[in-house]
């Protein structure tokens, strides 16, 4: 990054103000606005906390964002692989309907609202009951623990704001149940019931550091 920057004679124009002491700021070393051939942008110089990696994001975002927003962003990008995988695999939309135009337009509406649907279901069930969990975000938080715990020992500790609520790959049990419902027409409460019955109890938070 820094010999790209060089290489294209990039100038500096100001560094931007953010509260270092704010927690979504965590492991920010600097947020600047650049120029180069009139087009100006964003620098913002990350270190994970964990790894101590430094990662330098580039954005043309406003200065008033967040720069831990900026780098959370990016890290939280694999969200949308997952619901490509979700079409893919349990969706079954692995080819194109037709090469129309028109078609394929309505292909992707038809998977966006379908995915739409299993996803609102899954989340209704997991808000039934505050102290119950989705078995994949209990693993999510265990597996958080685990790298937290491995992190000390470096003298490092993961991100905090990676323990805020996720949005996770939509499970093959709520997509069986949704699938099941709308073929035997059973009502709405009937498989949120289901799906909650396949809820744990919530794993003690953690994340301190």
């Amino acid at each position: 990054m820094t010999e790209l920057l060089c290489a294209q004679s990039v100038t500096f124009v100001e560094s931007i103000h953010f509260d270092t002491s704010h927690e979504l700021n965590t492991g920010i070393e600097s947020y600047s606005t650049y120029e180069n051939n009139g087009i100006r942008f964003s620098i913002v110089n990350y270190r994970d906390p964990e790894t101590k990696k430094l990662h330098r994001f580039i954005t043309t975002l406003p200065g008033s964002i967040n720069p831990g927003t900026i780098a959370m962003l990016y890290f939280k990008r694999w969200t949308i692989e997952k619901a490509f995988n979700n079409s893919k695999s349990n969706l079954k939309e692995t080819k194109a309907w037709s090469s129309d135009n028109n078609s394929l337009k309505n292909q992707m509406r038809l998977t966006a609202m379908s995915y739409n649907l299993l996803r609102t279901v899954e989340e209704l069930s997991k808000i039934q009951d505050p102290e119950l969990i989705h078995p994949s975000d209990k693993k999510y938080t265990e597996d958080l623990e685990k790298r937290q715990q491995a992190a000390k020992k470096r003298g490092g500790f993961v991100n905090p704001l990676f323990f805020n609520e996720r949005i996770a790959r939509i499970s093959s049990y709520t997509i069986r149940a949704v699938q099941n419902a709308i073929m035997t027409g059973k009502s709405l409460s009937s498989f949120i019931n289901a799906l909650v019955a396949k809820l744990v109890p919530r794993v003690n938070q953690i994340g301190e550091h």
